[in-house]
């Protein structure tokens, strides 16, 4: 079974970065019947709201993006929160999606699952080979249970949920905290700040020295419709029996110090840049395998430099409504 014109197609998560993007291309698509619902009248870490919610809604697909995220500051700061409510939200709706004989379930996991020190490009069968991240594991921990949940739904009971393992992304709706929020977003609010209150100089956290790859979320929703539209003998025949989940990113990687320039150019800041190498760096480098999905037939479309103006662009006409928490 694959997505259909007429079928109701349930979005968690839909107000977020991922959600939205995901919305709105889905909607591009054809896909016009889409249940939504916002914290206030759905709570995901509530085993019996999400239970009647889609007892009540008849859903015939699901995509989650639902999850609680955040940058090293965040993972390093709220260890209990990232692992319990990411667990509870992801458990919820898989057992509720199961519990409603719902077929067609895409979860969106994360590239923190990966070791620490994986082999570059990172192959999706490198997942659960060596230590993970300390800086992230608690995420990582819970995005790896969900991976599971759904491999554990495939073998037991027949499902077809797939599991998909974007890179960093970044894009409109994202979070711009200072402290909480990841790298990109966190640097576009910094330099826009900058620029506005004509500050002499920019803190920047770490080294510059990691390298990391880049994925614009309106490229991530592209890939989660393409790999739910394909049918399952189709989709199964480029998953090799030891894969539970697909990359998706762009192959390319650079370091912060290279994008701290790029958004130095857009924000045409012209202050000091200091590289605050007091706080940590991370993984040295990461960068995902894609080879799994570009054999199937995708590959993605906007280019670091339009998708990190169009994000600059974005924060400037929504700064008083953005996310910054």
């Amino acid at each position: 079974m694959t997505l259909k014109s007429d079928n109701k197609i349930f979005v968690s998560g839909h107000n977020g970065m991922v959600g939205s993007a995901l919305v709105k291309c889905l909607k591009k698509n054809g896909y016009s019947n889409i249940i939504k619902a916002n914290r206030k009248e759905l709570d995901l870490l509530n085993q019996n709201n999400v239970y009647n919610f889609f007892d009540s809604n008849k859903i015939d697909a699901v995509f989650i993006c639902s999850a609680k995220v955040g940058g090293i500051y965040s993972n390093s700061t709220y260890p209990y929160d990232f692992i319990y409510q990411n667990q509870m939200i992801q458990n919820n709706i898989i057992n509720a999606a199961h519990l409603s004989d719902i077929n067609n379930l895409l979860f969106m996991g994360s590239s923190c699952i990966y070791p620490k020190l994986a082999t570059q490009p990172i192959h999706e069968s490198q997942l659960l080979t060596g230590p993970l991240e300390p800086t992230n594991q608690w995420y990582a921990l819970a995005k790896i249970s969900g991976i599971k949940l759904c491999e554990g739904m495939n073998i037991q009971f027949g499902r077809d949920y797939r599991s998909l393992m974007p890179t960093n992304l970044y894009g409109p709706n994202d979070n711009f905290h200072d402290l909480n929020s990841h790298v990109i977003p966190a640097l576009v609010r910094r330099f826009y700040e900058a620029v506005v209150e004509n500050r002499k100089s920019l803190k920047v956290w770490g080294s510059g020295k990691p390298k990391r790859e880049f994925l614009h979320v309106d490229d991530l929703a592209k890939a989660s419709v393409f790999l739910m539209e394909m049918d399952k003998q189709k989709f199964n025949s480029f998953i090799k029996p030891d894969l539970s989940h697909i990359n998706v990113g762009t192959g390319n990687d650079i370091s912060i110090e290279e994008l701290v320039s790029i958004i130095r150019n857009i924000s045409k800041y012209d202050g000091e840049i200091l590289f605050d190498d007091s706080k940590p760096d991370g993984t040295m480098k990461k960068v995902l395998d894609i080879s799994t999905i570009t054999s199937m037939g995708w590959s993605p479309e906007i280019s670091l430099e339009d998708g990190l103006l169009d994000t600059y662009e974005w924060y400037k006409k929504n700064k008083d409504t953005a996310k910054k928490a």
